[in-house]
């Protein structure tokens, strides 16, 4: 079996209203749900798109929610993410912004008539050409837990996402590669053999945070300034790894000056990486505020769910 990890809450014995699912490149997660937006239970597992060619898909899912599905019923799946890609499941079209969060779903042909699949699709904008998966399901989320939202929201992650939300509906957003860029510098350039995997050093990294800001241009030179310095005056690794976070973190913070300049921002996320992001903000005078990013994933969810019920 490919799962890792797999967990049930034992405490209810209900089968599942519906079936939330989270489906990325590397994993899928997956919830069993009341309609009143209620968690019976969770499964995750490594079965993630990458994995999987189309005919894969529906195998992959069963195996996971088997348990939560009763015969002679069908149980409606709603599904975020790349599962929805060019290269999952089915596409769902991107739909442009500005509009809604909350998706208009896409139904998947299934051949076991215990479960209907749908299918969220992502956001994409024209200029500058941008997309997104999954994010959108988060901010729909953020909207439904606090009506009326108006502002900045920030999703760190391997790709990280600023958004503006006006008057209910995601109006313009940026993807920076920042995270990427991090694993692939820590992990694969000459810059592998000073960075930590653990450890944090919080003077380090408002110093890299600073410097981002105040001169980005300088940032490529002060990468390669780890290696030498771990090699000449022995750099600790926590120290490398928290400057090397706060470069990268910085010049994407330079770059997206106009989303939080001003501006209190809603990170979705409640990581260490999250929290990264908000001690930055904090530094640069701009407010922010934290949100569970798994909660609202639910949430937003949840509101694509209710699109089905019409309730």
């Amino acid at each position: 079996m490919s799962i890792t990890d797999k967990s049930t809450d034992s405490t209810t014995d209900k089968r599942a209203d519906w079936i939330a699912v989270d489906w990325g490149t590397s994993r899928m997660r997956a919830w069993a749900m009341t309609d009143g937006g209620e968690t019976l239970a969770s499964a995750s597992s490594d079965k993630g798109m990458g994995s999987l060619a189309p005919h894969q898909f529906e195998a992959a899912l069963l195996a996971d929610i088997g348990d939560w599905l009763s015969a002679g019923r069908t149980t409606p799946v709603v599904a975020c993410g790349m599962v929805g890609a060019r290269q999952g499941w089915k596409e769902a079209a991107y739909r442009a912004v500005p509009c809604k969060p909350a998706p208009e779903l896409m139904s998947v042909p299934v051949t076991d008539d215990r479960i209907a699949v749908y299918l969220c699709p992502g956001l994409k904008q024209q200029v500058p050409a941008d997309v997104m998966r999954g994010e959108e399901t988060q901010v729909a989320g953020l909207l439904a837990a606090h009506p009326g939202f108006e502002g900045v929201v920030c999703l760190p992650g391997t790709h990280s996402k600023w958004a503006r939300v006006i008057d209910g509906q995601l109006s313009r957003f940026q993807t920076f590669m920042t995270g990427e860029l991090y694993a692939l510098l820590a992990t694969q350039s000459v810059l592998r053999h000073s960075v930590g995997a653990e450890g944090w050093d919080d003077v380090a990294f408002a110093s890299a945070i600073a410097i981002a800001l105040q001169s980005p241009a300088a940032v490529s030179g002060r990468l390669f300034s780890l290696r030498a310095e771990a090699l000449l005056a022995d750099l600790a690794p926590e120290s490398a790894r928290a400057r090397l976070s706060g470069y990268l973190i910085g010049l994407e913070l330079a770059a997206a000056r106009a989303y939080w300049g001003g501006q209190s921002v809603a990170i979705i996320g409640a990581s260490a990486l999250g929290r990264h992001y908000a001690t930055a903000l904090q530094l640069l005078d701009a407010r922010s505020e934290i949100h569970d990013g798994e909660a609202l994933t639910l949430k937003g969810l949840h509101a694509a769910y209710q699109q089905i019920t019409g309730v």
